[in-house]
């Protein structure tokens, strides 16, 4: 996975994990339904999330897909470490830079 990619995909994890929606300049917000399901899935899950580590990137996984890269980002939660749940999140290149679209967290 592109390192560029990283501080960006962490910072949309930790926003996960503080229970808000991510949302910047280059991050536009996903649906209220989008979020919904999003916050449906971790409340189902049980898990309470935490800051991605580090580790994370050793797990977490990319694929270009010729316009866009395709990311699964691992999650972390406090009492497991590595969970099940991934972050998927599509990163374009524009003449802006990167921007990143958050699609779900799941189990896959």
């Amino acid at each position: 996975m592109d390192d560029a990619f990283r501080p960006t995909l962490t910072w949309m994890a930790n926003e996960i994990a503080a229970g808000r929606a991510p949302r910047a300049a280059n991050v536009p917000p996903c649906s209220a339904d989008t979020w919904r399901i999003i916050t449906g899935i971790l409340e189902d899950y049980g898990g309470t999330l935490v800051p991605l580590p580090e580790a994370a990137w050793e797990t977490s996984v990319s694929q270009w897909y010729g316009e866009r890269w395709k990311v699964l980002v691992d999650l972390h939660t406090a009492a497991e470490g590595r969970s099940d749940l991934v972050m998927d999140v599509d990163i374009i290149e524009s003449e802006a830079g990167f921007e990143y679209t958050l699609h779900l967290v799941y189990v896959p």
